[in-house]
């Protein structure tokens, strides 16, 4: 007898899973040098950690939330977090983030715990990295190098790959430095003298070279993703010429949208109890109760203060919201701060949105983990949030309902047409039975009398036979 949910093949995302899990951190181990002389690629070594942050507006409880989400992302990059530390303040101190006395505070504290890194809460300017890192004496980084690190490690596909590669020496480039001597080393700079071996070259140093090579490696590949971009482009015209209706998963990272996608098309995408679990986007078809076909593509998940560079280099996954019918914007309802999260999604849709120059798609509102939300807190939101629609993709509760509305909503962007096909144009009918929803049909002389209700596209492929006889009145 099978165990419920047992499968005799392991999907995807079980086997992701397991592939992920079994690479661990082991803390201690490190043979790196303490005297590092050549130029800083080194590994963010998260084992140990204290977290500091600035609290400069909003009230205590978000100040407290952003930390909490702070000590998520540390954990999610395989740290241990020790203490955490928030200093409020008008704004960040311009040479050391938090303060000369803060600073020599934190230094204590990290000797007190034994901690290896210390982890800011925003993101540093080269520096206040330097100065910060000076006083502290362990390794420094702010949010975007974590949040940076967590996608590397996520990255399964060759246009991820790509896409944080380059985000990565996007934020790397200003950031670069060394120790000693070893970067202000000059390669020649007497070429055509009698300077002897050794003193003929270019004139640069050995941080010029780098940064040169850095920007030879991030134009190419700015080049790799816009050639997948126009395979990403080709595929999503492809769908928006069958007339299938499309949708886009987006919300807050860690909001369930894998989760939801896997109860509604059986994708068996990765679920990890994690930010940033899956970063690659996925499109599966499924079909609703009516029998009418919608593709779901799920994209990758916001945070606050999501950094510049992973939204630039992201931009051809990010456009999958632009192209899509209907956004199912995915909540969680067991956050302390569900509003503060569909804020910080909306900002980041509003400017793809922007940039592309289309109209917004309509959104839907779909609260998820109701099963772990805390009663009142549920209460309050259904209050709020009117037209969301509340479900838990864990136990299922709400999915048939959540089906219900998004055929509901998926049928109020179809049109009403009245159509004469000829019978020899039966490759049409069979679209309109496939993608669309047929009121009534009729054969008459001339061919095939249809009125249904079609996917706009499906609907501009039809307009040459819509003229042809008197037509019905369409449906309200």
């Amino acid at each position: 007898m099978q165990r419920p949910g047992w499968a005799p093949e392991p999907t995807v995302g079980e086997m992701q899973l397991d592939e992920r899990s079994s690479l661990r951190r082991v803390a201690g181990l490190s043979t790196e040098l303490a005297d590092i002389t050549e130029v800083e690629y080194r590994q963010l070594r998260l084992e140990r950690v204290v977290l500091v942050g600035v609290w400069t507006t909003g009230s205590a409880a978000q100040a407290e939330a952003s930390m909490v989400e702070l000590a998520a992302l540390a954990e999610t990059a395989g740290s241990e977090v020790l203490e955490g530390l928030i200093q409020r303040r008008d704004k960040p101190d311009p040479a050391t983030y938090i303060g000369s006395g803060k600073a020599e505070e934190l230094r204590t504290v990290v000797l007190d715990s034994g901690a290896d890194t210390v982890i800011c809460d925003g993101e540093l300017t080269p520096a206040q990295l330097t100065a910060l890192e000076k006083v502290v004496k362990v390794k420094v980084i702010d949010r975007t190098a974590l949040i940076l690190d967590i996608f590397a490690q996520h990255a399964t596909s060759r246009e991820g790959k790509a896409q944080v590669a380059l985000a990565q020496m996007e934020y790397m480039l200003p950031r670069l430095r060394g120790w000693g001597e070893s970067m202000s080393r000059q390669a020649g700079g007497r070429a055509g003298s009698n300077g002897g071996v050794g003193l003929r070259g270019p004139g640069e140093t050995k941080i010029e070279t780098d940064r040169r090579r850095i920007r030879e490696r991030m134009a190419k590949l700015r080049r790799e993703i816009r050639e997948m971009k126009t395979a990403r482009d080709t595929m999503r015209a492809r769908r928006s010429a069958s007339g299938v209706p499309a949708v886009a998963i987006v919300g807050y990272t860690n909001a369930g949208k894998s989760s939801l996608m896997n109860a509604l098309t059986g994708a068996g995408l990765l679920v990890q109890d994690a930010l940033f679990a899956t970063l690659d986007p996925t499109t599966r078809r499924a079909a609703l109760d009516d029998g009418r076909e919608m593709v779901f593509t799920d994209t990758v998940g916001f945070v606050r203060h999501l950094p510049t560079q992973l939204v630039e280099a992201f931009r051809s996954t990010l456009e999958e919201v632009t192209g899509a019918d209907l956004l199912l914007h995915v909540v969680d309802g067991s956050d302390p701060l569900p509003l503060e999260q569909i804020k910080a999604v909306r900002e980041v849709i509003t400017d793809v949105i922007k940039e592309q120059g289309t109209a917004a798609p309509p959104e839907l509102l779909v609260v998820n983990k109701i099963d772990a939300a805390d009663p009142n807190e549920l209460t309050r939101l259904r209050g709020m949030l009117t037209d969301a629609a509340f479900v838990s993709a864990h136990t299922g509760a709400g999915i048939e309902e959540l089906r219900e509305r998004l055929s509901e909503v998926l049928g109020g962007l179809d049109a009403d047409i009245t159509v004469l096909l000829p019978y020899s144009r039966g490759d049409l009918l069979a679209r309109i039975h496939a993608d669309g929803r047929i009121i009534s049909s009729d054969h008459e002389e001339g061919g095939t009398r249809v009125r249904a209700r079609v996917p706009h596209a499906l609907a501009a492929a039809l307009s040459e036979y819509a003229h042809s006889g008197p037509a019905a009145p369409a449906l309200s």
